[in-house]
């Protein structure tokens, strides 16, 4: 047979453990709620401010009703294609046609003309 004392050592040493007192408990548990709190707070922060960039996107995508009527209205203009060609570095793809020289108004024959 096996002998008993060989299978369980008897207690000789102190214990290091100590059950958590009452205190330490309810330290615990508020330490607990205010993590708590404070990530609700966090995400209450957080949804509110991506509600407001939200409105504020919302705000700057509907646009003012004058300029629908302004842009009726407005004659449509042609967009620079060439930025190049615009200043007079190179000559324009689709040329313009050059504008006809006008009678001097002055009528005087002698007098040169303005392009």
């Amino acid at each position: 047979m096996v002998e008993q004392q060989s299978i369980i050592e008897p207690l000789q040493a102190p214990r290091h453990f100590m059950p958590p007192s009452a205190r330490e408990l309810r330290s615990q548990a508020v330490y607990r709620l205010q993590i708590g709190l404070f990530g609700l707070c966090a995400m209450l922060l957080i949804v509110g401010l991506a509600n407001v960039i939200r409105d504020r996107l919302r705000l700057a995508d509907t646009q003012d009703p004058i300029q629908q009527v302004v842009a009726v209205d407005a004659k449509p203009t042609k967009t620079a294609s060439d930025p190049l060609a615009d200043i007079g570095v190179m000559p324009a793809a689709d040329p313009s046609p050059t504008p006809s020289p006008a009678a001097d108004p002055s009528g005087d024959p002698g007098a040169p003309a303005t392009p």
